[in-house]
């Protein structure tokens, strides 16, 4: 069977608005400093060095250690799942706290609470809502330094103490006050039974309460650089009435216990204005052709 000239000139023109629309793209993305690929940023410090008493809060137990099926499950390796108790005693309060960090991973939605739990058979009771939780930021102060490029607002930063070497240390504190998704579920075999959850999420030095806008924030094409970190709150516990609810005990608890733990966390994460100086200063590495 012949081809007629008319279709190789075709497929050759064809071709070759592939090859040039191709090297068009790359070249207008690096002429615009656009990063489709975000380099890993590392962690400070490991997240099982956060301080196991915050407050009146106190660690019961020993961090949970995940097998390889959950970890991949997850998707990182970084995390940190801890109880935390009330005055050392369960029966003022108990806190869990699930913490995991990513960078150098693709543009992916984080695992929430709203699909896993309702997996194991757990029943909403309320819609899940952002509750802003108003923390204590009475001793945080405004930083000199540079201000977020993305936003034009100036950091934040606070003192923190080292429970170990009593030494203080300032940190760059999140841009945006914190406000979490709180949602509620029952057990169906027993309806009084109720676990609640809170989270949010802290990505390039700033805060959102949606998995989508982590997406906006870390995976912004103009970051060259790029992390998020879900930070989550659960609690358990019955209610008297059927239709009572465990939320304003939770958002109170949750207020005191991060306005204790964010510092540190903040100490262990990036140091945003850092890398964001990092990536005006220094050459990106050259594209491979």
């Amino acid at each position: 069977m012949r081809i007629e000239a008319s279709v190789y000139r075709a497929y050759a023109v064809g071709l070759a608005i592939l090859v040039v629309g191709a090297l068009g793209f790359r070249a207008a993305v690096a002429q615009l400093n656009l990063y489709l690929m975000k380099e890993a940023v590392p962690l400070r410090e490991g997240l099982d060095s956060i301080p196991t008493k915050l407050g009146q809060w106190s660690r019961v137990g020993k961090d949970a250690r995940f097998d390889d099926a959950l970890v991949e499950e997850l998707g990182t390796k970084q995390y940190l799942d801890r109880t935390y108790v009330l005055n050392g005693n369960p029966k003022n309060g108990v806190m869990a706290l699930h913490i995991a960090y990513y960078t150098g991973t693709i543009d992916a939605i984080p695992h929430i609470p709203e699909r896993c739990w309702a997996v194991h058979g757990l029943e909403m009771t309320r819609e899940a809502i952002s509750v802003p939780l108003r923390l204590d930021m009475t001793k945080w102060l405004q930083s000199s330094g540079p201000v977020n490029l993305a936003t034009g607002l100036p950091y934040r930063t606070a003192v923190v103490r080292d429970p170990v070497t009593a030494e203080l240390d300032r940190v760059t504190m999140p841009l945006e006050d914190v406000s979490m998704r709180v949602l509620e579920f029952q057990d169906p075999a027993n309806p009084r039974r109720r676990q609640v959850g809170g989270y949010f999420f802290l990505a390039n030095g700033r805060t959102t309460s949606s998995a989508l806008g982590v997406r906006g924030i870390a995976f912004d094409l103009t970051n060259r650089f790029a992390y998020y970190c879900k930070v989550q709150f659960t609690m358990s516990g019955s209610v008297e009435d059927p239709d009572g609810t465990l939320v304003p005990i939770f958002e109170r608890e949750v207020r005191v216990l991060l306005g204790e733990l964010l510092p540190h966390l903040m100490k262990r994460l990036p140091d945003w204005p850092v890398w964001e100086q990092k990536s005006l200063v220094e050459a990106p590495p050259a594209a491979v052709p």
